[in-house]
């Protein structure tokens, strides 16, 4: 049965052109092949949305959870506005209905009730158990004509599709059915399909015969229809977020993010939802046979408030949500396999004796010496590569390259995190007597594992890996593309270094072609994410981030303030180190503020040439634009991170406009005075709210290595836990350990025999291992 409603098309014209088109047979289809990851979803053309009874209807089973399914029909709108084409399936024609008898029979209750009031006793107003094909049949019209409305909004014409099995069945039939939807897409029209309730017999188990599937239920429906479309994508929304290992709600359930064939054996079904006739099991089995017919398949949360509103586009962007079905099996583990090889044998590595761990960065360290030569040739491939495409700027290129020297200054900073090991972990902050016998003490533990994102800077990895091994922490790293040879040179330095002691997958690599805005989701299995990168990178990470602390800056608005009691020479070193050293750092100055005072002075032409003899284009801010006849280009904003051999002058007043000047258009990064006033460079460094804050002394000394830390894992603005270059401190937190002795809380209260003291015990040099803490 096919009916429509078109505000501008007649239904006879419409039906005429239809009835002209289901007598052409559909061509053969040629099975395409299925995607093989998620972020291929892109290229979905043709897509097949299956809307579950739960995700259609309200929990009372009485009628359509009608916000829901506005959020799902604008997206479904969107998508097809965008140039898709969108099929929907769709139950919750016995639940309109449903609803609609029951008010209907309520209210010829009361009618009936009023009428005989005064002959008769009052009647039991109860609903009579309502008979689901009666209940399609009522509800069917009005399940349409809503959704008619919703597309409406969007300009989206939509028709309604009834099929049955037999339609399926019958060879006739199924050509007649493929004709009319494969017209009604090619037409811009969305189709909406559904089991036509009122007329379907019962289902027969195990009834599929010569691998196609039969029709007992929507899931079966919308499989059997992508395969018959040839849709790239279907796309089945449920009340669950996709397909556990085990039901729902169980200790041991997780979700799993990618199922490919032959993996039911490690999957445990529940029973199935609250209402519908499919459960989960009917659903993996429907997006099996849709997977092997080369549509692609996710299963996903139709109904959770938090991503209803975005679930369909989300999923078509390729991000990661509920569970994506794949015909191609990854080589190595999935990225949660890694995650909890490297968080069990992190769990073993700080447990090793602070000797052991600093063996391994000092061979870590003797590596990356003997292998200089395999090192660079493996930069100078990704060089070459990212050269010829032409992709990266200039500085990226600067921080891509490996020079042996630049290895050589890497082993050196790796050799100190060596010595920094030795009383890291375990270290006894706090010691406190609570009571005689009961002892209370704050020591220092690793956070867990840790997931560092880094761009095309090579370097990035040995440096932190040497500081999860100090600090005992699993890593977790994600580099970029651009140093993919590098990249996997360095990681099997440092995974042989922690082959020695046996904890070799405490250091993972993440190189499937896993988003980084699905690792940013993995709340469960990551403590702490830390991106080096551009500031893009930085935002989207936080902004991706669920539920996981990310630790790092998003740019690097460096300021250096030349005061009116500034010594020239001090300005000139300190100006041109801050700017011109390593102008791609995040520590490179970007603006330079110079008291008004210096303007039209020697100092001033003397800053002037030097900018000009390195080469720096100057970029006038508004105030320092107004002093000058011909000023250079007027800087387009005044919190612009350059990264190169540009930088932004501007004039202020005093130091206090200095100060409030940098809290406007700062970063609270590193940011410098220049002055011989004692008095004016204290009310600088105490009034000014940065990480780092300098007095006399060059920006670019904001560096783990240059402040003793040996390396750092990034910079941090952040106002909790780090701040300024993060070294083994950052990637420290605390447990507390009470040592009694059959204390209990009774004891300590008004009746009880105990009394706090709460003593302050000196903290001795004992460090205490995770073992023993444990």
């Amino acid at each position: 049965m096919v009916s429509s409603k078109f505000p501008l098309v007649s239904q006879r014209c419409l039906f005429r052109f239809l009835n002209r088109l289901l007598a052409e047979a559909p061509q053969s289809r040629t099975h395409a092949s299925s995607f093989a990851h998620r972020c291929a979803l892109r290229q979905a053309k043709r897509i097949v949305v299956k809307l579950g009874s739960a995700v259609v209807t309200r929990g009372d089973e009485c009628g359509l959870a009608l916000g829901r399914l506005a959020s799902i029909v604008e997206q479904v709108a969107m998508l097809q506005n965008q140039g898709r084409e969108m099929v929907m399936v769709t139950s919750g024609a016995v639940a309109f209905g449903k609803q609609r008898l029951r008010h209907e029979i309520l209210l010829s209750q009361s009618v009936r009730q009023a009428l005989q009031s005064g002959h008769n006793q009052p009647k039991d107003m109860s609903v009579p158990v309502l008979e689901a094909r009666a209940c399609a049949a009522a509800g069917q019209s009005g399940l349409m004509a809503l959704y008619e409305a919703m597309f409406s909004q969007y300009s989206t014409c939509t028709a309604q599709v009834l099929v049955t099995n037999l339609d399926f069945h019958d060879d006739e039939k199924r050509q007649n059915l493929h004709s009319t939807l494969q017209e009604l897409v090619r037409m811009n029209i969305v189709p909406i399909i559904n089991t036509n309730d009122a007329v379907v017999p019962p289902p027969e188990p195990n009834s599929d015969l010569h691998g196609v599937i039969s029709i007992k239920d929507n899931d079966s429906l919308a499989a059997r229809l992508a395969v018959e479309m040839k849709a790239d994508l279907l796309i089945a929304l449920s009340d669950v977020e996709g397909l556990y290992n085990s039901p729902p709600g169980t200790d041991d359930a997780k979700l799993i993010d990618v199922f490919y064939p032959g993996d039911q054996h490690s999957v445990t079904f529940g029973t199935k939802s609250r209402v519908g006739l499919g459960g989960m099991e009917a659903k993996v089995k429907a997006a099996l046979w849709a997977l092997q017919g080369g549509t692609s398949v996710v299963i996903a949360n139709g109904t959770n408030p938090k991503v209803t509103g975005h679930v369909i586009t989300d999923i078509v962007e390729g991000k990661k949500l509920g569970t994506f079905f794949s015909e191609t099996k990854p080589a190595g583990p999935s990225v949660e396999e890694q995650t909890e090889m490297a968080r069990n044998s992190g769990r073993i590595l700080a447990s090793l004796q602070a000797e052991k761990r600093s063996e391994i960065i000092c061979r870590l360290a003797d590596l990356l010496t003997e292998k200089t030569e395999e090192i660079v040739a493996a930069n100078k491939m990704d060089m070459e590569v990212a050269s010829s495409s032409g992709r990266l700027p200039p500085a990226m290129l600067k921080r891509l390259s490996l020079s042996a020297a630049k290895i050589n200054s890497l082993s050196i900073g790796i050799q100190q995190i060596a010595t920094s090991a030795q009383n890291s972990t375990g270290r006894v902050l706090r010691r406190t007597r609570v009571a005689p016998n009961l002892e209370l003490e704050q020591i220092t533990v690793p956070i867990g594992v840790v997931l560092v994102i880094f761009e095309a800077r090579p370097d990035c990895l040995p440096q932190v890996s040497a500081l999860a091994i100090a600090s005992g922490n699993a890593l977790l790293l994600k580099g970029g593309k651009e140093a993919a040879n590098t990249n996997r040179v360095l990681l099997q330095l440092t995974q042989e270094a922690l082959s020695m002691h046996g904890v070799r997958e405490a250091v993972q690599m993440v190189s499937t072609r896993e988003e980084v805005e699905g690792l940013c989701r993995l709340d469960k299995m990551i403590d702490l994410i830390i991106p080096r990168g551009s500031s893009q990178l930085v935002q989207d990470i936080k902004r991706a981030a669920k539920g996981i602390p990310v630790l790092g800056h998003s740019e690097g608005v460096c300021h250096v303030y030349v005061d009116a009691d500034a010594r020239a020479d001090k300005v000139i070193g300190i100006v041109r180190d801050s700017k011109c050293e390593y102008p791609a750092a995040c520590n490179a100055m970007e603006t330079l503020l110079i008291h008004r005072d210096i303007l039209r002075t020697p100092l001033f032409d003397q800053i002037v040439d030097m900018l000009r003899t390195e080469r720096v284009r100057i970029h006038a801010g508004p105030r320092f634009a107004s002093y000058l006849t011909f000023s250079p280009s007027e800087a387009k904003s005044l919190r612009t991170e350059y990264n190169d051999l540009e930088c932004c002058v501007e004039v202020v007043d005093s130091m206090q406009e200095a100060v409030e000047h940098i809290h406007k258009y700062g970063s609270s990064h590193t940011d410098v005075i220049i002055t011989e006033n004692e008095k004016t460079a204290e009310q600088f460094l105490q009034q000014l709210d940065s990480a780092c804050v300098f007095w006399n002394a060059s920006s670019r000394f904001a560096d783990g290595y240059r402040f003793g830390l040996g390396a750092e894992v990034g910079i941090s603005t952040t106002r909790i836990h780090a701040r300024g270059p993060v070294g083994i401190e950052g990637l420290l937190t605390t447990k507390w350990v009470l040592r009694g002795d059959g204390h209990t809380v009774a004891d300590f209260s008004e009746h009880g025999t105990q009394t706090y003291l709460h003593e302050s015990l000196p903290l001795g040099q004992e460090v205490v291992t995770q073992s023993d803490s444990n």
